[in-house]
Order: C-alpha cells, then structure tokens, then sequence
C-alpha cells in the first residue's frame, strides 16, 4: 500500500470514528440535543479535526441520514428485483422490509426523518444535497416503477406513478409518527404493525383496477 492509499485509508477510518460516536450520542440523547464537542469527545478526538471532516453538525447529521436511506434502499431493491414477485406482492413486502429496517434500529430510521423535517438545507453543500436527494429518489423511483407496472399488467388503475410513491412511504411515516405520539401519552399501547398492515390493505384496495 502507498503513502497515498494509505494516507486515504486513515482519513476513511477516522470519517467512521466520528460517525459511529455522533451515532451513539444519537442513541443516547437524541442529535439535537448532541454538540459538536460532545461528538469529538465521544470519538476522543479535538474538536477541530471534526471540522476537518464534516463542515457543520447539519453536514454530520446529513451523512448520518444518508447512511441509514442507503440501508433501507439496499433492503427494498432485494425486493424489487425479485422477478418471481407481483406488483402488489412487492408493494405488501415494500411495507414489511420498511417496517423491519424501523424495529431493527428505530432512532437511526427516526435520524433521516428529524433530518428531512430539521434540518437547514442551506447550510449543506451541493455534492451533499446532491448525494441525498438522489438516494431518496432512487426509493421512490423503485416504488413507483412497482406501481406502473401494475398499471401495465392491468392490475392497477392509472394515475401518477410518483404520487403513489409518496403514498406508499407517506404512509409508513405518517402512521410511525402519530403512533410513537400515542405511545408518550400511554406507552403500553403499540399498535403500529397492526395499523400499517391496514393502511397498506385500504391502499392497495384502492389502486387495484375492477
């Protein structure tokens, strides 16, 4: 190995050093409430070196964010590429791999949400934007690929494809949200799984054509 690849090679560890703490602070007590001092300590590193990686906390929470989407679209291509499968088998198993991605971790799926809702865009440079935005488009285009072609086959009316691809994880997030707002009130009550799968029936119900 090179000075060079060498050189890279540090520099990509210490990136996941600082990563990995901002994600435990982000377990412990929520980003918002976690400073960039608070980060550095946790990775037991100056202050100044984070700023060396990540411009601003929002450019930290922002690479967070697009690890975790990333993850999530790994899990929801198995599916749409699986031939076997019907469009409305994918968009029933679309919800599942959702729904399993959130109980596996849910405060790490919880970070692209506070990021989308929180954070100043402006504040981010275009190639981070840039990366964001075309990882979110990528979910959404598989979801609405799914749903056209079942338009094709003649399963499902027609409409805009895209629309329904914010539908479908419109849903997801819409029902996280209200349910984890029920669950301050009374936490012994969980019924998220059970309000998804309806969500998801009454939809596919309404887009099945006949």
């Amino acid at each position: 190995m090179g000075i060079k690849e060498r050189k890279q090679r540090e520099k990509d560890l210490r990136r996941r050093q600082i990563l990995e703490a901002a994600k435990e602070l982000l377990m412990l007590k929520g980003f918002k409430f976690s400073t960039m001092e608070d980060i550095a300590n946790k990775a037991e590193l100056n202050p100044a070196t984070i700023y060396n990686y990540f411009a601003s906390k929002d450019h930290l929470h922002a690479s967070l964010a697009l690890e975790s989407l990333q993850h999530l679209i790994l899990e929801v291509k198995k599916i749409y590429d699986n031939k076997r499968l019907s469009a409305e088998s994918k968009i029933r198993k679309f919800k599942d791999t959702i729904y399993k991605t959130y109980e596996s971790d849910p405060k790490l799926f919880r970070n692209v949400l506070q990021f989308q809702l929180g954070t100043d865009f402006k504040s981010l440079n275009k190639e981070m934007l840039d990366q964001y935005n075309d990882q979110y488009r990528k979910l959404l285009n598989m979801f609405a690929n799914v749903y056209e072609k079942g338009v094709r086959q003649g399963k499902f009316r027609g409409g805009h494809s895209m629309a329904y691809a914010d539908i479908i994880f419109g849903t997801f997030v819409g029902i996280m949200l209200w349910e984890d707002a029920k669950k301050r009130v009374n936490p012994k009550k969980d019924f998220f799984r059970s309000t998804l799968d309806r969500a998801f029936d009454v939809f596919i119900d309404g887009i099945k054509k006949g």
